[in-house]
């Protein structure tokens, strides 16, 4: 668990963390759920895991979120294509000032990326605040050429090499932000704990955003009394 100790420290320094593929508990891992057990390490208030490849004791693909504010939604969607890539929706706030949250293990092909896309966008397009990350297994400017450009997401300028950790060279892992989240600063942390180095962004919310996440919290905070 050394690794994964390692991993849980890291990740004390933030609010919202996605993960891809984690075990669930299994062979793969000692049987360690990792998601619930990098929660508990960092502390964090909620965490959320989706099976996503279930091979009994041997391996419980997953991915997962850990969250500081508990979302007043969670959705667990199956992307198209061959089974085994899913995308969690965590929404945060309230209904009226929403943060979206989308976490997500894209496809290899092309053409499975362009359907998977093509679904996450019917998700969030109604939307005014939301954040997309997770490894798409593409380049930053393959990511122009699919479903997403129809939204009004934004990329982060420059190239954020993560794979491999050991000696990165590709830009496969993305954050893309709407125009109302302010970017203060955005970088690939330097940890070879797994295959892929973790990217990191800092935003600013919008006040009413903001206010409605910390109401939340408030509330949460009285309800535990």
């Amino acid at each position: 668990l050394q690794r994964l100790d390692r991993i849980g420290h890291v990740l004390t320094h933030y609010d919202l963390v996605c993960l891809q593929e984690v075990d669930g508990g299994s062979l793969r891992s000692g049987f360690v759920n990792q998601v619930a057990y990098l929660a508990d390490l960092g502390r964090f208030d909620y965490w959320y895991q989706q099976l996503n490849r279930n091979f009994g004791r041997l391996g419980q693909f997953s991915n997962g979120v850990l969250s500081r504010f508990v979302p007043y939604e969670i959705e667990d969607h199956k992307l198209p294509g061959l089974k085994g890539r899913g995308a969690i929706v965590a929404k945060y706030g309230n209904e009226k000032d929403t943060l979206v949250l989308v976490g997500l293990h894209l496809a290899l092909s092309e053409r499975a990326r362009f359907r998977q896309l093509d679904y996450v966008r019917d998700l969030i397009q109604h939307y005014e605040h939301v954040v997309v990350m997770g490894d798409m297994n593409c380049r930053s400017d393959q990511i122009i050429d699919t479903p997403l450009r129809d939204t009004h997401l934004k990329q982060v300028s420059g190239d954020h090499h993560t794979y491999p950790s050991w000696n990165p060279t590709r830009n496969i892992d993305h954050i893309l932000v709407s125009p109302s989240l302010k970017i203060n600063h955005v970088k690939v942390l330097d940890y070879d704990y797994s295959d892929h180095r973790p990217i990191a962004m800092e935003v600013s919310l919008p006040e009413p955003l903001a206010e409605a996440l910390a109401q939340q919290s408030i509330l949460r905070a009285t309800s535990r009394h």
